[in-house]
């Protein structure tokens, strides 16, 4: 591959590497635990509630149970738009639940965030395709760009798994039997400055071989429609344009090397690229 072809991959990767930690920003824990990142002006905001402290330099609330009445309060005030839909806040992906907070708080306070990315392969005799979703274009976060079959962040109470057949049935009508058999590829993880705030999150890949017989269907307004691609299309899509969701960009190189799509030394760079991330 010439390093033009390898640097169109990379920048999406470079791209979702873009926090530079601490920076500006102030821990924040939950009594020893630090669980996040916070912006001046948002430790500013918490310094008004008595159940926060400041110790050394960093923002603390002792109280976990504190946390979603501080959040709703924050986003009264406008620091963020309220998601209505609660998060569970850990240290690490793997970590124990320590509170809950609304999911339109979680990048304003650098919180981590685990989500699950489904793609949706189709092997046909002419060869590998992929069912792509193009988001609907009144989505708060990146309207109109081309997404997996299905995805979404994991809420509070639920597993990857459980949440992978939620989300399908959801967006796509895909029945929870054909849910199940998706596979964990691997997980992928970055800290990134967005409009929003700071994304801290891990991305938990799932490959589904969905049979030729099945098309799925938008059911609940996420997704507009859904295309099925030749996998060299989804490729040159990837490497020469913006089209999809900054983080699907991710998914989808670490499918192509799995497909054997990208080879020799560049597929070497870009797995310790993808590697390169953390939370």
């Amino acid at each position: 591959m010439a390093d033009a072809g390898l640097d169109s991959f990379l920048r999406h990767i470079r791209a979702c590497l873009s926090a530079r930690l601490p920076g500006e920003r102030r821990p924040f824990r939950l009594g020893t635990v630090q669980v996040g990142w916070l912006r001046p002006a948002l430790a500013a905001a918490l310094a008004g509630f008595p159940a926060v402290r400041q110790d050394a330099g960093a923002v603390v609330l002792d109280d976990p149970t504190a946390l979603p009445g501080i959040a709703r309060t924050l986003s009264d005030r406008g620091h963020y738009r309220w998601r209505a839909e609660a998060f569970d806040v850990r240290a690490t992906p793997e970590g124990p639940a320590l509170a809950q907070i609304d999911r339109g708080a979680i990048p304003s306070f650098g919180l981590l965030s685990v989500g699950v990315h489904v793609n949706g392969l189709v092997r046909r005799a002419d060869g590998l395709h992929l069912w792509i979703g193009r988001r609907a274009a009144d989505k708060a976060l990146d309207p109109n760009k081309l997404d997996h079959l299905t995805a979404g962040g994991v809420p509070a109470g639920l597993t990857p798994e459980q949440t992978l057949v939620k989300e399908a049935e959801e967006e796509a009508a895909i029945p929870p039997e054909l849910a199940r058999q998706a596979r964990r590829v691997g997980r992928i993880a970055y800290a990134m400055e967005r409009p929003e705030g700071l994304r801290r999150d891990c991305l938990l890949c799932y490959d589904l071989d969905v049979p030729e017989d099945f098309t799925p269907h938008p059911t609940d307004g996420e997704v507009a429609a859904f295309e099925l691609w030749p996998v060299q299309r989804v490729l040159e899509t990837v490497r020469d344009t913006d089209a999809f969701k900054f983080n699907v960009n991710l998914v989808l190189i670490d499918l192509f090397l799995r497909e054997g799509l990208i080879a020799g030394d560049a597929a070497l760079q870009l797995r310790d690229a993808l590697e390169a991330g953390t939370v």
